[in-house]
């Protein structure tokens, strides 16, 4: 893989000091002492701003189940991370069911996660690539991918030139999103390449995890805005700051989610916004909807959406969070 455009990281650092948690203390510190949200004006995007469900939120994790769950909570539509599971690949039902619920497809997420290295190829790029054109297959314009591990060859070293380059071939935007370093005792090991964080390369195209993003310690409102040109994907979660990848529906952790959503609408982003909230471990089908429920109402009311009311038939009584500015 080559362009003209190369990698900025020449970084071989495998581990440094564990900050994380002081970071994450010191933004909400911040946040809580200084008023960030506007609670006297409306701010919505003069630009189309669409509010998807993720596979990943849904428990069981099947295509139909993340369809029926996305029509009856009125998301406009569904991204479906590729998986083991064959249905995740089925264009005829994806289609199929696409087109009985009238939402849309409007992401993939590639199978680039620790557990599914062999999913549709064992090449890195093939895999890239039978992604790609699956997504097009299923009218989805974006496909998901995290960066690589330090362990993953010249698929690492190369993955950023990569990455355009498959964008480019198969016309799909291929968004890279933010991931997190891994903690031990006092130093972070830093085991994705060339970064975990995508602020320090080239990428034409980003996605925006809010979970990933506690978990690093990062400033989710200084990091939208820094990458604002190039955010095309947010994934709509929270965290608390802990050592774990939490996926909390927004609202439950600390992280200035509503902040942040604000800041989008105020400033006229066009993009996609999917909810990607853990569910499988509540027991209870009404609690778990009532997350995907609790989650989109979140989305619709910080970023200004809420006289637009739900796209599509929805069968559920949606509670609108009652935190107007903290979250």
């Amino acid at each position: 893989m080559s362009s003209s455009k190369r990698s900025k990281s020449q970084r071989k650092v495998y581990t440094t000091k564990n900050s994380a948690r002081s970071n994450s203390r010191r933004h909400r510190n911040y946040f809580d002492s200084h008023e960030v949200y506007d609670h006297d004006a409306h701010h919505v995007s003069e630009h189309p701003i669409r509010l998807g469900l993720s596979s990943s939120s849904v428990s069981p994790m099947t295509v139909q189940e993340t369809f029926s769950q996305a029509a009856k909570h009125g998301y406009d539509g569904v991204e479906i991370m590729v998986t083991h599971n064959a249905e995740t690949r089925d264009v005829d039902l994806i289609n199929g069911l696409a087109a009985e619920t009238g939402l849309e497809v409007m992401s993939l997420h590639a199978p680039t996660l620790l557990f599914l290295p062999r999913v549709l190829h064992k090449d890195h790029w093939e895999k890239l690539r039978i992604t790609a054109n699956l997504a097009k297959e299923v009218g989805a314009t974006t496909v998901v991918l995290h960066p690589p591990f330090r362990w993953q060859g010249e698929y690492a070293l190369g993955f950023v030139d990569g990455v355009r380059q498959v964008s480019e071939e198969t016309g799909v935007a291929l968004a890279v999103e933010n991931m997190y370093p891994w903690r031990a005792g006092l130093r972070e090991i830093l085991v994705y390449y060339p970064d975990w964080n995508p602020l320090d390369e080239d990428y034409d195209n980003l996605t925006f995890d809010f979970s990933h993003a506690s978990t690093a310690g990062m400033n989710a409102v200084d990091t939208v805005a820094e990458i604002f040109d190039k955010l095309r994907h947010v994934h709509l979660t929270d965290g608390s700051g802990s050592l774990k990848d939490e996926h909390l529906v927004p609202g439950a952790g600390t992280m200035p989610v509503a902040e942040t959503l604000q800041y989008l609408a105020k400033h006229d982003w066009s993009g996609d916004v999917v909810v990607e909230v853990n569910t499988r471990f509540q027991r209870k089908q009404s609690t778990r909807e009532q997350m995907l429920a609790d989650s989109i109402a979140f989305a619709r009311k910080h970023l200004g959406l809420n006289d637009r009311g739900p796209h599509r038939n929805s069968g559920s009584h949606v509670r609108t969070s009652d935190r107007t500015g903290k979250n």
